[in-house]
C-alpha cells in the first residue's frame, strides 16, 4: 500500500498540536488578565456623583474624620452614608446657597436619602463586616487608598478574592495599632514584620488557615 503522508507531516502535526495548547494557554492567560484588568474591577476610576463630595477638601484640607460622616464604622458591617442633616451641620452656615448644594437641602426638605453612586460595591454573596477589620487594625486606607487626596472618590484596589485572601494570609503584613486606623498618613515602619507579628497575637487575629476558610467571607 503506498504511503498516504510524507515523512515532513509528522513534524506539522507535533507543531500543529503545540501550536493549538499555546493558543489555548494564550487565550486562558488573556481571559484572567481581562478578568483582572481596570474593565472590570473599575479600579482607578473616579466615580461621578449627584454631588461633587471632595474628599480631598474635607478630609485633606479641613482635617475630618471619618468618623464624623461614617459613623457606624467602628462597630458596624457598614461604614454608612451621612445623612444630609450631616452635610448641613457645616453647610446651614457654610456655602448655604451654592447651587451645587441644591440636592443635600432637597434631601433635608423632602426627607428623601441623596442617591449617591456606591464606589465600592461587593457582591451580594460575599461577607464583608467593617467593624471587625477596624476592631483589628486595618486601616481606612488599606482597602480606601489615600482618600484625603481624592476630588472625586474612586477605588484603588481589585476587590477580587485573591487580593483579600493576600491579606488574610498574612495579616501581619497590614496590620496597624488601632491609634492609627484613621490615620492617612501612617505607612508601615522599617520593624513592620516584628511589629505586625506583636499586633496580631495582641489583637486575637486568626491564623491563616482559619481566616482563608470559605465560610468566612461566604456564608
Amino acid at each position: 500500500m503506498p504511503q498516504l503522508f510524507k515523512p515532513s507531516t509528522n513534524t506539522l502535526a507535533r507543531v500543529s498540536l503545540f501550536g493549538a495548547l499555546g493558543a489555548v494557554a494564550f487565550l486562558l492567560w488573556l481571559l484572567a488578565a481581562f478578568a483582572g484588568s481596570g474593565w472590570i474591577t473599575r479600579e482607578n476610576v473616579p466615580r461621578t456623583q449627584p454631588v461633587a463630595f471632595s474628599h480631598e477638601h474635607h478630609v485633606g484640607a479641613d482635617g475630618i474624620d471619618c468618623r464624623y460622616c461614617h459613623t457606624s464604622v467602628e462597630r458596624s458591617a457598614f461604614a454608612g452614608i451621612p445623612p444630609a442633616r450631616t452635610c448641613m451641620n457645616c453647610h446651614a452656615q457654610i456655602w448655604a446657597t451654592s447651587p451645587a448644594l441644591a440636592p443635600v437641602r432637597e434631601s433635608m426638605r423632602t426627607d428623601r436619602p441623596i442617591r449617591w453612586t456606591r464606589v465600592h460595591d461587593l457582591p451580594d454573596f460575599v461577607y464583608f463586616h467593617h467593624g471587625i477589620h477596624v476592631q483589628k487594625g486595618i486601616g481606612c486606607s488599606t482597602c480606601h487608598g489615600r482618600v484625603d487626596r481624592m476630588p472625586l472618590t474612586m477605588q484603588v484596589v481589585s476587590l477580587q478574592m485573591r487580593w483579600c485572601l493576600d491579606c488574610h494570609r498574612r495579616p501581619e503584613r497590614w496590620v496597624r495599632p488601632r491609634a492609627e486606623v484613621f490615620s492617612m498618613e501612617w505607612q508601615p515602619p522599617p520593624e513592620q514584620a516584628a511589629l505586625g507579628r506583636k499586633l496580631v497575637a495582641q489583637y486575637g487575629i486568626a491564623g491563616s488557615a482559619l481566616l482563608t476558610s470559605c465560610d468566612v467571607c461566604h456564608r
